[in-house]
């Protein structure tokens, strides 16, 4: 019996620690850079965007999956400009890029082996990702992937158990063996033929699982993530997972992302989960719809998204803005003019959020904390109560200056920290910053 319990033992010692996961130094390296980067741009385009009602446009209007297929013959992107998108981004001061190269309708925006559902056989023919990829080296952008698990087309998808995709028209069974090695197959293209690739971004989990917000989000079906991970961990070992499945992190993810809010919020519905001590991302659309959608002029205002870079930076976010590309390739000129604001603002003030971490106090009514090495970076985006923020710390009290508004205000050294007092007439703008020299 001794020996029973003692191999036993040793068998659950071996599982926990083959199931445990330990990112590699060039992981580690990706993660702060990405930490340090804060603000990137995603990217939501494909063939759905040629019916102008946005990424789920095939499962919100029931089309089946041989009717859809018909855009191969309608989707050709021939204002797309890899140098503009990626000098749309740049100026905007983003670091980088997320690309759909597969979403939930199963369209390819890459060259593929192991599909002919996919962009190079429309009259395009061209690889759109090829020309990303080039020019985000060329411009030094970061390029992550976004991928999805789920898809309305394929018949070997598990779609039986899923959520969504029960109006595509698929009546066979289906084999996640046969989905798993597809999936597998594209992962390898994707990490071999494109260059370094900084994260791939999975979506389409919830699928197999209850609601958000139920108490058992169990999935129906067992993804095989450590295979999935660990290939991806072979193929690019700097390069992070991160898997937008509404929950808490699992085992060989490097960052977490929340859908429609910040850290902390749930607006959306989706984000039940807490904060991880993983490097955080909040995906944010820049109007009402991911992909494009023609009759959609929810515009969040030029103010609204840099609040929201700021707002997410001192809950120690990066932001992923994003825009969704009309079919002919073009971001519209909506988003080219507020992005082209955004950055006017980033060009001068983008120090205060690029290679900080969240600062020394939880995020307020009034606004938020960044910190680096040497500088607490204090953003009012509001006035605070009794004109008055009281931050903790030690500081070089005569140091401590106004980097952007008439220099009034007084400040004093009281135990544990600084009061800050400013008079609401002087706060005038987006963001008012008070910068608080370390004293170490």
């Amino acid at each position: 019996m001794k020996n029973i319990i003692l191999i036993s033992f040793c068998f659950l010692l071996f599982t926990a620690k083959a199931q445990s996961y330990i990112p590699s130094q060039q992981n580690t390296n990706t993660r702060e850079r990405f930490q340090d980067n804060k603000f990137g741009m995603f990217i939501h385009w494909g063939a759905s965007s040629v019916l102008g009602d946005g990424e789920w446009v095939m499962e919100n209007k029931g089309i089946r999956k041989e009717d859809y297929k018909k855009l191969l013959k309608v989707f050709n992107p021939v204002d797309f400009d890899a140098a503009k998108w990626v000098s749309t981004a740049k100026n905007a001061g983003m670091k980088y890029i997320v690309f759909i190269t597969r979403h939930h309708d199963g369209f390819s925006n890459f060259d593929t082996k192991y599909s002919d559902w996919k962009i190079t056989n429309t009259h395009y023919k061209q690889d759109p990702l090829k020309q990303l990829a080039v020019e985000c080296k060329k411009q030094g952008i970061q390029l992550g992937l976004y991928y999805s698990t789920l898809d309305w087309s394929r018949n070997d998808y598990p779609y039986e158990t899923g959520r969504t995709g029960q109006k595509s028209g698929r009546t066979g069974k289906s084999d996640y063996a046969s989905y798993l090695k597809f999936m597998k197959h594209q992962l390898t293209e994707l990490l071999t033929n494109y260059g370094s690739i900084s994260c791939i971004w999975f979506d389409g989990h919830w699928d197999q699982t209850n609601p958000e917000g139920a108490a058992d989000r169990t999935s129906r079906i067992d993804w095989k993530y450590d295979e999935i991970y660990n290939l991806i961990h072979k193929l690019q070992p700097a390069t992070m997972i991160g898997n937008n499945h509404h929950m808490d992190p699992i085992s060989g993810e490097d960052f977490q992302m929340f859908e429609q809010d910040l850290p902390g919020q749930n607006k959306s519905g989706l984000s039940f989960q807490a904060a991880s001590a993983l490097p955080l991302e909040s995906c944010i659309t820049m109007n009402d719809s991911w992909g494009f959608r023609i009759t959609d002029h929810q515009y969040k205002s030029v103010n609204e998204i840099i609040k929201t870079l700021i707002n997410a930076a001192g809950r120690n976010s990066n932001l992923l803005l994003n825009v969704g590309p009309m079919p002919n390739g073009e971001i519209q000129q909506e988003f080219r003019d507020t992005l082209a604001a955004v950055g006017k603002w980033t060009k001068l003030y983008g120090h205060t959020i690029y290679g900080t971490r969240g600062g020394p106090m939880q995020p307020e009514k009034w606004g938020v904390t960044t910190q680096d090495d040497k500088y607490v970076y204090l953003h009012l985006l509001e006035t605070p109560i009794l004109n008055t923020v009281f931050v903790p710390g030690k500081y070089q009290i005569a140091k401590i200056r106004a980097l952007n508004f008439n220099q009034n205000m007084e400040v004093r050294s009281v135990e544990n920290g600084v009061t800050i007092s400013v008079l609401p007439s002087v706060l005038s703008n987006i963001d008012n910053i008070i910068v608080l020299p370390k004293d170490k």
